[in-house]
């Protein structure tokens, strides 16, 4: 006698979070469209390396800290091999193999952050995963990205990704680094094994897209309840300067930016006035400046841009070095208007830079 399953019982499961994602996603050369939403969510790229785990861990706390949901971001593609001969015809990979690999992937990440307690959702893309961060990004509170990714098969999600995102993004982008992920992947506590200080560091140059950064730095340091630091490096000039006619008051020099930079201080103070802020003019180069500053505190803030001094423009040389060689998280903030900086001309002290000349 065959038993037949009563109308009462339900076999059926509930589906995975990487199920679920791969359910929603869109095939290559679908002519469907579909708008990606990020609506207050902290959204995190993975790729399954170890230092994408690290940062999804990183996220997962912003996550909690802010309440907000989390979003698991990753994106595959379907190569094709060909052969040159009449009958070698086509060969493609395994695309069920390829599914299970990406749904394990989702719902592995996933089982590393359970524990922190934060809504978790997902979005699978095919191809470059750039455009789909990129769009997430317009509606999304936080960007989080490793350092660099494997490559392979899942694609380079997080290698030059995390480089070009940032430059791009329409809200601010964490990058968490690969040493970071390695010391913090489980810890729940990140300033009992990374920072020396438990502070807030930004980095500043006089210009607007700095002045930005220093206001979500503000932000920052005021939820997390630490104190501020921002910073000034003042490069070597003397060779960049030897061709002048004139001679150079180094000396001066140094104390006008000091005076500009403590003016930038009274500025910010004027606008959190409860909170701790300090201010530092570092001597050397502005990389090495930073980077160390990436060693020694909880969190370094950047603008996306700026004259080419301490801040630098994102893809330069000042910025692609700290991302690349941070020991700490570093929070990139793009370029955004915001009506407190129109009062930053009322404090003295804000026509000098160095670097104009």
């Amino acid at each position: 006698m065959t038993d037949h399953p009563s109308p009462d019982r339900d076999d059926r499961h509930d589906p995975s979070l990487g199920e679920e994602a791969m359910r929603h996603r869109l095939l290559p050369g679908s002519e469907a469209q579909r708008s990606l939403d990020a609506t207050g969510e902290i959204v995190v790229g993975i790729d399954g390396s170890e230092q994408s785990l690290g940062a999804l861990r990183w996220a997962a706390r912003e996550a909690r800290r802010r309440d907000r949901p989390l979003r698991l971001v990753t994106a595959y593609s379907l190569p094709v091999f060909s052969g040159s001969g009449f009958d070698t015809g086509y060969a493609t990979v395994d695309e069920a193999a390829l599914t299970r690999g990406v749904q394990e992937l989702l719902d592995h990440a996933a089982d590393q952050v359970r524990d922190v307690g934060v809504e978790l959702r997902a979005t699978v893309e095919t191809g470059d995963p750039s455009g789909a961060l990129l769009e997430l990004s317009r509606t999304a509170e936080l960007l989080v990205l490793g350092s660099r990714g494997r490559g392979g098969l899942l694609g380079r999600l997080l290698g030059t990704v995390s480089t070009a995102v940032p430059a791009h993004s329409r809200c601010p982008t964490g990058v968490v680094p690969l040493p970071w992920s390695r010391e913090h992947l489980r810890a729940e506590d990140v300033r009992s094994t990374h920072a020396v200080v438990d502070r807030v560091v930004v980095g500043s140059d006089g210009s607007n897209q700095a002045r930005a950064a220093m206001l979500y730095a503000a932000e920052e340091a005021r939820l997390l309840g630490v104190p501020l630091s921002v910073v000034c490096a003042l490069p070597p000039v003397s060779g960049a300067l030897a061709w002048m006619p004139t001679a150079v008051d180094f000396e001066v020099m140094h104390d006008d930016v000091a005076r500009a930079l403590r003016g930038g201080v009274a500025w910010l103070k004027s606008w959190f006035p409860d909170l701790e802020i300090d201010a530092e003019l570092a001597d050397g180069a502005p990389v090495q400046a930073l980077v160390e500053q990436t060693r020694r505190n909880r969190l370094v803030v950047l603008g996306t841009r700026g004259r080419g001094g301490f801040a630098g423009m994102l893809l330069g040389s000042t910025s692609q070095g700290v991302l690349h060689n941070a020991a700490g998280p570093v929070l990139v903030v793009p370029d955004r208007y915001d009506e407190r900086i129109e009062t930053r001309k009322n404090f003295d002290l804000d026509d000098f830079h160095p670097w104009d000349a």
